[in-house]
């Protein structure tokens, strides 16, 4: 997270000086990236807690546990 917030001031940072907007972009994309990497490690942990034991127990919960991490996989890959 540390990463994400350094660089989203630097984004700010640049915009608040009138950088180059490529250069500005360039930031934007690295801030991205940074934020996509905290969701897929936060998704793992889900699948590998919440999920797991949902699906050990079965029923309703399960099927719902699963229909989630489905619906937020699709949103993280962009479908």
């Amino acid at each position: 997270m540390s990463r994400v917030e350094g660089q989203v001031c630097g984004t700010t940072k640049m915009v608040e000086a009138e950088n180059y907007c490529n250069d500005v972009l360039i930031r934007v994309s690295a801030a991205t990236k940074a934020l996509e990497s905290v969701a897929l490690l936060v998704r793992g942990e889900h699948l590998s807690h919440c999920v797991a034991e949902a699906a050990a127990e079965g029923g309703p919960v399960a099927e719902e546990k699963i229909r989630e991490a489905n619906a937020a996989i699709a949103r993280l890959v962009g479908s």
